[in-house]
């Protein structure tokens, strides 16, 4: 599957006064896509998209209006925090009445379809002014990660991608009831498996596609397991295990921290001396003269 751009979308950020401050455009991000941008008001109609839309409002109160000239027309005042749901594959008509920032977040069908798990397809709601206090954060989190972006974190957008999607899911799926589904861990050949490519692509992004592959299954499958076996998600045990080899290296060897700091899949000496700090209290040059 090729990178979600914004020809997956319905075209809200295809209008011409839309002039995004970032977004995840050219980082090779195959389900999601994420926008940060100030929005003018606006009336419009838009066709359906391949992708769900997930809007977070970080200001107002803003008045929205939705399936306007329809039977089916909604009105809410949104304050900060309220979300805006659009489904895939449905025709959008919406009017904006107030200029405000927001995030947008388009997620691949497939992915949603895969944290539903089996069975008869999941159909999202159309929502107007929700408010998911988790799901708020997951897309403040996606847009941070744009914002403050190292191809070492591939691993955690991923998961957090994973996590829109089980969340929306559970909570946000049309005429269901949410379902709780039974968590098992890893087992001893999966996550050994999983360890040892995690080990040898340190210096490398590493896709949480690749990871569940290799222990055959599916991303969301995979997450929930593997931080059932490891009390981490992915990206954090992956961290952990690029900070371990950081710290031998340095410890005994006289290699220079520029060069550990890649070999160890950090994007360079600053990001390495940034993570000791936030994970142990400690600089590289610290660590090099403990050892």
């Amino acid at each position: 599957m090729g990178e979600l751009g914004l020809a997956d979308t319905n075209g809200i950020l295809a209008l011409p006064w839309v002039r995004p401050e970032r977004t995840s455009a050219g980082l090779g991000w195959d389900r999601v896509y994420v926008s940060k941008q100030r929005e003018r008001p606006y009336r419009a109609e838009f066709g359906a998209a391949a992708s769900h839309q997930l809007i977070l409002h970080l200001d107002g109160p803003v008045t929205v209006r939705r399936g306007v000239g329809t039977a089916r027309e909604q009105s809410r005042r949104m304050p900060a925090g309220g979300l805006f749901l659009q489904p895939s594959h449905a025709e959008l008509s919406v009017e904006l009445g107030g200029a405000l920032d927001t995030v947008h977040v388009y997620l691949a069908d497939d992915a949603v379809q895969e944290a539903a798990g089996e069975g008869a397809p999941v159909r999202l709601a159309e929502e107007l002014g929700s408010s998911d206090p988790l799901l708020e954060q997951l897309v403040l989190s996606l847009d941070g990660v744009v914002r403050d972006w190292e191809p070492s974190a591939r691993t955690y957008a991923d998961q957090l991608g994973a996590l829109v999607a089980a969340q929306l899911v559970r909570r946000h799926r049309a005429g269901r009831a949410p379902e709780t589904v039974p968590v098992r861990g890893l087992s001893d050949q999966q996550f050994t498996r999983v360890r040892d490519l995690m080990a040898e692509r340190l210096a490398e992004p590493v896709p949480l596609a690749d990871l569940a592959a290799l222990a055959g299954l599916s991303v969301s499958q995979f997450s929930r397991q593997f931080k059932a076996r490891t009390g981490l998600p992915p990206h954090r045990f992956l961290l952990r295990l690029r900070v371990e080899r950081a710290g031998l290296l340095l410890r005994t060897g006289d290699d220079p921290i520029a060069e550990i700091a890649v070999r160890c899949g950090f994007s360079h000496q600053e990001h390495l001396t940034r993570v000791l700090r936030a994970q142990l209290g400690t600089t590289p040059a610290a660590l090099r003269r403990a050892g």
